[in-house]
């Protein structure tokens, strides 16, 4: 552990931090940011984010996907798949997303598995779930452009039974058999993980399970982690305790002799979070406000690259400042570029500017690559619609990248309209 530290972001201006980072980074380059795409695979980007830079069109255009999709109109999974599914997803099965795992490779960004199946609640479906994740550690054996796989344990196990085990409550016969299931499938996963030398992501989730899914975490964990960081936990930050929670894992690691392997988000269930917190009457578990989160994300990288010697770091972001900051971070305390316990993660389809530059610059970098059947991933597919259009200029952002983009290569060689 450092004994003093290296640098305090909470010192420095948003305008430090940018002009530090720049002297190893640039996200303003599109040129790099799009390298990889043709002038017919801008033309398509542009006009899907000119289509979600719309609400309207957005908030309309959600159920009336639902809607064709349950009375099985036949234009709809062509035109999905060739549009938002196209953009977002890898493909509909591992074999599938080889191309873009290719494309990913060339800029020299990995790729994380994401089986984004929302499937049958029942034992069969979480086999089958369990079974696809084992599939994609088993692709992801001795290869480096595939870093990571992920799954969220409420694909392979019933939420309510998690909840009812944080909340103490005594689980009947019929719960107590999926408990044990549930128990035995995230063994089977993580002992496959470390079997193949392969790190794992165990996403976050709402908070009334999230301490379920920590404690079965750790005890994977304290089992597998003993030679190096495999699995990993997931910390959103925008719940006010995630950065004690964080500290508290680092105790019981060096207590326990084992390594933490830590994804460290914003957050994704803010409104139903606190919809919950009202009608139950508790405590608003999220931060008071973003300045707030991003506080504590900052923090929780800094204390991360501080005990590096037992914590390894992946920062889920797409805020441009916190990965600026984290360059800064990695700098000031002399971590490699290329250090495998320090990378930074992007949804794929998503901040190209920021992958695709700190690739080139020499940064770990990997994105998360979903893949299932078209009418399977809508559910993932609606969320990205819906995220880009509610956070705060995302994407505006995308757009206008997009747009300069053209513009340059106009002015450069000409662009194929």
């Amino acid at each position: 552990m450092d004994t003093q530290p290296k640098i305090n972001l909470a010192s420095l201006s948003a305008l430090e931090i940018i002009q530090m980072a720049k002297e190893h980074v640039s996200f303003d380059d599109t040129e790099i940011a799009f390298a990889t795409r043709s002038d017919f695979d801008l033309k398509k980007m542009n006009l899907l984010f000119w289509t979600m830079n719309k609400p309207t069109l957005v908030d309309s255009g959600s159920p009336l996907l639902k809607l064709a999709f349950k009375i099985r109109l036949p234009f709809v999974k062509p035109v999905v798949k060739n549009t938002l599914f196209e953009h977002f997803c890898g493909g509909e099965t591992i074999e599938d997303s080889e191309r873009t795992v290719i494309q990913l490779t060339q800029a020299g960004i990995g790729t994380i598995l994401d089986y984004s199946v929302e499937g049958e609640k029942s034992a069969k479906g979480f086999e089958k779930t369990k079974n696809e994740i084992i599939r994609t550690i088993e692709r992801a054996k001795g290869d480096a452009t595939i870093p990571f796989c992920v799954f969220k344990v409420t694909g392979i196990g019933h939420s309510k039974i998690l909840e009812k085990v944080q909340a103490n409550e005594t689980l009947n016969a019929e719960e107590q058999e999926g408990w044990a299931n549930l128990n035995q499938r995230i063994n089977e996963i993580c002992e496959t993980a470390h079997r193949n030398k392969v790190r794992i992501f165990i996403d976050g989730e709402e908070t009334w399970f999230q301490d379920t899914i920590d404690n079965l975490t750790y005890q994977m964990m304290e089992k597998y982690n003993k030679e190096e960081p495999l699995i990993y936990n997931t910390y959103q930050m925008y719940t006010v305790d995630r950065l004690d929670k964080l500290k508290l894992a680092y105790q019981n690691a060096v207590e326990k002799g084992y390594y933490v392997g830590a994804k460290i988000v914003r957050g994704a269930y803010m409104e139903k979070e606190r919809k919950r917190a009202e009608e139950k009457d508790y405590p608003d578990p999220i931060q008071p406000n973003k300045l707030s989160t991003d506080r504590d994300f900052d923090a929780a990288m800094e204390f991360c690259v501080e005990n590096r010697e037992r914590i390894a770091l992946c920062a889920g972001t797409h805020n441009e400042l916190s990965c600026y900051s984290l360059v800064v971070l990695l700098d000031a305390h002399n971590i490699k570029k290329d250090d495998r316990n320090f990378y930074f993660a992007q949804l794929y389809g998503m901040s190209d500017n920021m992958s695709n530059n700190l690739a080139a610059a020499g940064y770990n970098v990997a994105k998360y690559v979903p893949y299932g059947a078209v009418k399977d991933v809508m559910p993932y597919l609606m969320r990205r619609a819906d995220e880009n259009t509610s956070i705060a200029g995302q994407t505006s952002r995308e757009y206008l990248l997009i747009q300069k983009e053209i513009e340059r290569r106009k002015q450069v060689r000409g662009f194929k309209s």
